[in-house]
């Protein structure tokens, strides 16, 4: 069992999740290849976005806004206030709210689509792209913030509403349920790691908890499921490198992003490893980080990167408050 306490692991989440970001900045669209020749070692400076050294981007900065959502009293029920996390969206795609350095860069299509879909008065859970085309990573990477609603923290987890909230919330960038079953399944393997699984636990404590609830049929995840055969099926570990790929495709993201945690067995071979493939580093980064920061948590985020990390007492503050916001919810004994 773990000894870490529900504080310390939100810390670890945000951060690790921010660290894996910023760590994949400077080379997001570069190839593979490129990263053979000249893998990240650490932080860098510059680069794709010609950002300075320890800047995150559009993965953290949303990810930060739901914790703010979630963080609010309203935030701690079981239906959370979406409607205050599309006002902070707004406010971070026009005005720069919770970004590293006061500046919004590398916006995906079916988000920005969404924001402007919300600035003219759309429901929130009705704003996401639906169309198979629209199945990006971008509610993915904003999502882990959802592993500390009461919904997700019951010790008796119902699946059902633990979907809905999770659909609900991705929704409002990403309404296709390809994308709800991605978040979906990576929040029943942060739920392990937060309960004090090894990720290898973690991992094969979500598959017999997902692939059971598959079974039944009477949502439109079932549909979705052939997506994920690798992860569901176990068979995603024991792929090559050359099979994983690293593009802004839900699917791929997830895939990379476990496969690494999978791989590995600290924070930083894991997110190194994740930035490594490649493509969509910040996005592969972030969402492997969020979970390598569970797993072995905060203390094993390399001193030399928190130290550069933009924002990082912003960060750890926030922790503070969602923390408080999900133990006030705890009803359990």
């Amino acid at each position: 069992m773990s000894t870490a306490t529900l504080s310390t692991q939100v810390r670890a989440a945000l951060l690790g999740l921010a660290v894996g970001d910023a760590l994949g900045v400077p080379v997001e669209f570069l190839s593979r290849a490129a990263r053979q020749k000249d893998p990240v070692t650490g932080m860098r400076a510059f680069g794709t976005h010609h950002q300075p050294v320890g800047t995150w981007s559009d993965d953290s900065s949303l990810t930060f806004c739901l914790a703010e959502t979630l963080a609010l009293p309203a935030g701690r029920t079981a239906a959370p206030d979406l409607a205050d996390f599309a006002r902070r969206s707004i406010n971070w795609l026009d005005s720069a709210y919770w970004t590293a350095h006061g500046k919004t860069f590398d916006v995906g299509n079916t988000t920005r689509t969404a924001i402007n879909r919300l600035r003219r008065g759309t429901t929130p859970t009705a704003a996401g792209p639906r169309s198979e085309e629209d199945n990006g990573n971008g509610a993915l990477m904003r999502i882990l913030p959802l592993a500390f609603h009461e919904t997700w923290r019951t010790e008796t987890l119902d699946l059902d509403a633990a979907w809905i909230l999770t659909e609900n919330a991705a929704s409002v960038t990403h309404g296709h349920p390809r994308s709800t079953l991605g978040c979906f399944i990576y929040l029943l393997v942060a739920r392990g790691l937060l309960a004090g699984l090894a990720p290898a636990d973690a991992y094969a404590a979500m598959r017999e908890l997902a692939n059971q609830w598959l079974e039944h049929g009477s949502i439109p995840a079932v549909v979705e499921d052939k997506y994920y055969r690798w992860v569901l099926s176990g068979a995603l570990p024991d792929q090559p490198e050359s099979k994983i790929a690293s593009s802004g495709y839900v699917v791929h993201t997830l895939e990379a992003a476990l496969w690494c945690l999978l791989r590995h067995d600290t924070y930083a071979a894991t997110v190194l490893a994740a930035v490594n493939l490649g493509d969509d580093t910040d996005t592969t980064g972030a969402v492997a980080g969020g979970l390598a920061g569970l797993a072995y948590g905060e203390a094993a985020i390399p001193d030399e990167w928190l130290a550069v990390l933009a924002r990082r007492a912003d960060i750890e503050q926030l922790a503070v408050r969602l923390a408080g916001a999900s133990l006030a919810s705890d009803t359990r004994p």
